[in-house]
């Protein structure tokens, strides 16, 4: 999955999108943040053009005004925006106040939205520049691991629905996304951890390689495991980086807007959604949930004789490495089967589960019964959580 050909100049690694229309590069590099400007008026727009900046309190107070220096810089008319923080904050409340201060600043169709923070401010912006005068540019600077190895690349964009994760979206492709390492020396421990599981997946679902190198880091450092940045180590972080970004650009490349190959990317969101919409998505960061999700998957693949016990046990190390739940808390296993058949791939009342078959390969599957749904879910479920 992963032979995708890189451009390198001087300390950044290119890599493409490509898409028939507008291909977009996904940059990779130290430093990044001081050329965001740069790349911006050689992708998305001229010099003079208006930007907005949307970000979080966090990542404005550490990297905000760099990126504003870098964008006026570069000759363009910069403003920001700072929201509120967390999944629940990811709704139509926030597209209006992202709307708003488009209308404030009179943002033009030739204008650009820059989504400067994780996968939260990623979806929430993208949609909003996406319905905005019916779409004007985006380009992402994702500040956590989840965020660079996946949310902030294939323009899927949106908002939750009181009934399920990302119910509310379109399609909107970025002009560029700028993944500059540095930034994780912010992120908690727990946010990086949460990222580890979209990593993982990408091992699970096409990159052995990936999986094995995983493998070698949680051996040879047993206590530390994959749980932080510093266990992980720049040389290993680079690997990670460009081998998951060159895997969604991929795939994202072969089906854009999801209509085969790139439904192998929901490996463990199926049943994550619904752990995060069973607990109000105040319980479990997105990756947290995906790493249970792949867990319950793998259950559910191995019941149905799709992998061996030997595969199931791999993958559940390296979660375990990376510091990831291992548990869910009991959830009502009613509303376990009416939160699925809300998911928004669901096919004509079918749910579709990407399911291993070994380590590196996987299918889809709509013939999972209901017994072995909820039987993986006792399977990893705990005493409710406080």
């Amino acid at each position: 999955m992963c032979a995708q050909a890189t451009t390198v100049s001087g300390s950044e690694r290119v890599l493409q999108v490509a898409l028939p229309h507008d291909p977009y590069p996904i940059v990779i590099g130290e430093g990044g943040l001081a050329r965001l400007g740069r790349w911006v008026t050689t992708h998305a727009v001229r010099p003079g053009s208006k930007v907005l900046l949307v970000s979080n309190p966090l990542i404005y107070e550490h990297y905000g005004q760099r990126a504003e220096q870098s964008l006026s810089d570069a000759g363009l008319e910069v403003t920001s925006l700072v929201l509120e923080a967390g999944e629940e904050q990811k709704n139509l409340a926030s597209i209006s106040m992202i709307h708003d201060a488009a209308y404030r600043h009179r943002l033009e169709r030739s204008s650009l939205m820059v989504a400067l923070g994780g996968g939260v401010v990623g979806d929430m912006v993208g949609f909003a520049a996406a319905t905005w005068l019916r779409g004007i540019a985006v380009v992402q600077v994702p500040t956590t691991l989840l965020a660079m190895v996946d949310a902030a690349i294939g323009g899927k964009t949106g908002v939750n629905h009181p009934g399920g994760k990302n119910l509310i979206g379109a399609f909107h492709q970025p002009k560029a996304v700028l993944i500059d390492p540095e930034l994780l020396a912010t992120l908690p421990t727990r946010e990086f951890r949460a990222g580890m599981a979209e990593v993982i997946k990408y091992g699970v679902i096409g990159d052995v390689e990936l999986f094995e190198a995983l493998e070698t880091q949680a051996l040879r450092q047993p206590e530390e495991g994959l749980a932080s940045l510093e266990a992980i180590g720049p040389s290993l972080l680079r690997e990670i980086l460009e081998r998951s970004a060159a895997a969604k650009a991929m795939v994202v490349a072969a089906d854009e807007r999801e209509g085969g190959l790139r439904a192998v990317l929901n490996y463990g969101h199926t049943l994550g959604h619904v752990v995060e919409t069973l607990t109000d998505y105040n319980t479990y960061l997105h990756g947290e949930a995906v790493g249970l999700g792949m867990l319950m998957a793998g259950t559910i693949a191995r019941r149905m004789a799709l992998w061996d016990a030997d595969a199931e046990a791999r993958q559940r190390a390296l979660v375990a490495a990376a510091g990831l739940p291992l548990q869910v808390p009991l959830l009502d296993p009613e509303a376990v089967l009416h939160t699925l058949q809300s998911d928004k791939k669901v096919r004509q009342g079918l749910v579709r589960f990407v399911l291993p078959t070994a380590i590196g390969k996987v299918v889809v599957r709509e013939d999972v019964d209901e017994g072995t749904i909820l039987e993986a879910l006792r399977t990893h479920s705990q005493l409710p959580a406080h």
